[in-house]
């Protein structure tokens, strides 16, 4: 597998919506940065499903601020359509990890993904103090990678997170 390059991004984003909204100022040279959606999935102390939560109206100013090893799943605010021949990694902005994010290693993208948002595990290890988070905020980067050949069977025939236009919790978990 092979990296792509900024022109690659920009091209194919152009050309195929790989990344959508695709925005030119956030093409880097081996990756894309995204950004933070509208809503996250909190958990709440007495229920076992995680709650909902619109974070829309939140700014740099008045984020929604995530406590001390609190969790939530977020989303990105672009939505991606990885075609046959690639898949992707999200990575976490090394300044977010640096002010106390982390993100669970669940970030791959395999080909044939499509039609939707991406999800972040998102969780502050700080122990004192909160951290910020509101939408279009940059919280990680995508890198694409050529694929060797294309698969038998893509991400669009076997996967279940197709289409997704927000944050989603595990196929197999409720949420409300």
């Amino acid at each position: 597998m092979t990296v792509l390059c900024d022109w690659e991004i920009a091209s194919l984003c152009e050309a195929s919506q790989l990344v959508w909204p695709f925005r030119p100022e956030l093409v880097n040279p081996a990756s894309i940065d995204v950004t933070l959606g509208t809503e996250l999935l909190v958990e709440v102390s007495d229920q076992k499903d995680l709650i909902r939560i619109d974070i829309s109206e939140r700014t740099e100013d008045d984020p929604y601020m995530l406590m001390p090893k609190e969790f939530v799943l977020a989303h990105t605010m672009e939505s991606f359509n990885i075609p046959a021949g690639l898949s992707a990694q999200f990575v976490l902005k090394s300044s977010r990890a640096r002010e106390g994010f982390t993100n669970a290693l669940a970030g791959w993208a395999d080909p044939g993904w499509h039609g939707s948002k991406l999800t972040l595990e998102l969780n502050n290890i700080r122990r004192h103090w909160s951290l910020p988070l509101y939408p279009n905020m940059k919280i990680g980067q995508m890198i694409f990678f050529h694929m060797s050949s294309t698969p038998i069977h893509d991400y669009s025939v076997t996967g279940r997170y197709n289409n997704h236009a927000t944050v989603m919790g595990s196929a197999d978990e409720k949420t409300t």
